[in-house]
């Protein structure tokens, strides 16, 4: 009969088996897990990049994984599960949908793991214990003033293109926006809305439907630059992409090239890099001390535009495509 070895050896054996002398092995290194919306948007392309920067300088070991697509909570309450039961110290997290996910992150905190959002906060905030995000609202609210201001008082038919309902991030800019061109939602000024899920076809599409509910449409909003693209596509079709303003979020590469060529009028920059960097900063300080981030880091935005507004604080292309992303 065979000896047993005590069920704590045995899991320390396992552990070490296949491991080369020196350094730490992945039994001892801390693991940071970040789970982001979808794996191929350009915005959490770079964030995945800041993450693994981020970790590789800490000494932490990165585990990722993303949703199939932009909505996809199923995906994301997975990932989550595995990376608690893969022993990380912290996951980061960008929710898709920030109502169903709550009772995946409340476990994961019940079992010691420090979570924190970012870019998009849960519903409600303090389900995570922290948030490292851009102000959504200021940068709604950005777009709105420059908006408001480019118009020079011609009267507003504004179409919104916006993302999902149910999605803070999205919620967040269209109120910004409302707020910065100094209206409040339902006011008549808003001739159509849509949602996009941020998608470039169907914000396409969203812009066609627009423009056969309301042919004078001459103001859009658009809750990103790949819906802000499909809009500029659908108005091009109609001969209306040079008396159309179009403002929009994001501030990626692509995006603010668009707005150097004048596809789009004006966009606020948010940055998805430092987001990463400084949630798996604060995940080592975790791992390392104990010591929590808690409540809310802005981690900035700035208007980009090369036709400045009097009165709206803004940056140009040229800045803006040095510190672009995607």
């Amino acid at each position: 009969m065979k000896a047993r070895l005590p069920a704590g050896l045995l899991v320390a054996a396992l552990l070490l088996t296949g491991c080369g002398g020196g350094g730490e092995t992945a039994s001892t290194t801390p693991k940071v897990g970040l789970v982001t919306k979808t794996e191929t948007n350009p915005f959490f392309v770079k964030m995945k990049e800041g993450a693994q920067k981020a970790a590789q300088a800490n000494g932490m070991e990165l585990m990722s994984a993303a949703g199939k697509f932009d909505g996809d909570n199923a995906s994301q309450i997975t990932a989550v599960e595995n990376m608690v039961a893969a022993g990380v110290k912290g996951i980061l997290i960008t929710p898709s949908d920030t109502k169903a996910i709550v009772p995946a992150i409340r476990k994961a905190r019940d079992a010691g793991v420090f979570v924190i959002a970012l870019d998009t906060p849960t519903e409600p905030q303090d389900a995570t214990d922290a948030l490292f995000a851009t102000d959504n609202l200021k940068a709604g609210e950005l777009i709105g003033q420059y908006a408001k201001a480019a118009m020079a008082g011609k009267p507003a038919k504004i179409a919104t293109l916006d993302l999902a309902p149910g999605i803070t991030v999205g919620q967040l800019r269209h109120d910004g926006f409302l707020k910065g061109f100094g209206i409040q939602e339902g006011d008549p000024a808003v001739v159509c809305s849509q949602d996009t899920r941020g998608d470039q076809a169907r914000g396409q599409t969203a812009m066609e439907n627009c423009l056969q509910k309301a042919p004078d449409i001459n103001l859009v909003y658009t809750i990103n630059e790949p819906a802000a693209l499909g809009a500029y596509t659908a108005l091009k079709a109609k001969g209306r992409e040079r008396d159309v303003l179009i403002v929009s979020v994001d501030g990626g590469c692509t995006g603010t090239e668009a707005v150097q060529s004048g596809q789009i009028a004006a966009t606020s920059q948010q940055y998805p890099l430092k987001m990463a960097e400084e949630g798996v900063k604060a995940v080592a300080t975790f791992a390392k001390s104990g010591q929590k981030a808690s409540g809310y880091t802005d981690t900035g935005v700035t208007l980009i535009t090369d036709k400045a507004v009097a009165g709206v604080e803004a940056e140009d292309t040229a800045y803006g495509l040095k510190n672009c992303w995607g």
